[in-house]
């Protein structure tokens, strides 16, 4: 049998129908069909609504919370200024002073055992009859917490009222208090002890330069200032003149006065 050809019947061939005849044949689709797939095809074809909201870019959730941290400082700032427009007592900032006297990591707002003695020493808290050294420490080791080493501002309070007892036996509670207050209001550390140049024999013969001899003597002017880069290094005079010749710059003088 020849190819496309499906036999001969009477004489004749008659060929064979192609495969895309017999689907249409067999698998056409009616008018609905037809419609319906046109509708959703021009559907598919139509443009999509623009999405009203853009969508966040992953910055954003960072931006987010930076204006929520920056919002919470301005409001801590805003306490902390309400909070130091309030004036403070004489006697509070005195308390403050002494308690950040000799540590640069303190607060101002404890203060240790031995700021506590310095106060009542400096402040004349401590007379030596009524009120030693001893008193001011037994009352620092009741006043604070067992397991502590420093007392605050409150706790300062009351340990005033109990050395207040001791230093003015004569007058009524609120009166010595009212009195120990006022020999501390006010007050700074006293700063004593300071290191002092030491004026002995032996150092001034080693910083006086007039004794200074050899190439240390070259270094300093008669009046005992450094010369700088002269003294050190031998410079090299390039104005013309002959070494230790005494009338140097006295030409144009000279040349004015004769015309």
């Amino acid at each position: 049998m020849l190819h496309g050809v499906q036999g001969h019947r009477k004489g004749r061939l008659r060929p064979r129908p192609r495969m895309s005849v017999i689907f249409w044949r067999e698998h056409r689709p009616s008018v609905s069909g037809i419609a319906v797939l046109y509708r959703s095809s021009m559907a598919d074809s139509r443009p999509k609504p623009a999405n009203k909201t853009p969508p966040k870019s992953p910055g954003e959730p960072a931006k987010d919370k930076a204006a929520k941290r920056l919002s919470l400082e301005a409001e801590g700032a805003g306490e902390g200024a309400a909070a130091a427009g309030a004036e403070l007592s004489a006697l509070e900032e005195a308390f403050r002073k002494f308690a950040v006297h000799g540590d640069a990591r303190a607060s101002g707002r404890e203060m240790h055992g031995k700021n506590w003695s310095k106060l009542c020493r400096d402040c004349q808290v401590i007379d030596g009859r009524s009120v030693t050294v001893t008193d001011v420490d037994i009352v620092f080791s009741k006043i604070k917490g067992k397991s502590c080493r420093t007392i605050t501002f409150e706790q300062f309070k009351e340990a005033l009222e109990e050395l207040a007892k001791k230093r003015f036996k004569d007058k009524s509670a609120e009166e010595a208090v009212r009195e120990v207050h006022k020999l501390i209001e006010g007050k700074a550390p006293i700063i004593s002890g300071v290191t002092k140049a030491i004026s002995s024999p032996t150092v001034s013969r080693l910083t006086d330069t007039s004794k200074f001899t050899g190439s240390h003597k070259e270094r300093f002017d008669p009046s005992g200032r450094g010369k700088g880069r002269a003294g050190r290094v031998d410079l090299v005079d390039e104005s013309g003149y002959v070494p230790g010749y005494k009338h140097a710059g006295t030409y144009d003088q000279k040349v004015q006065g004769g015309k």
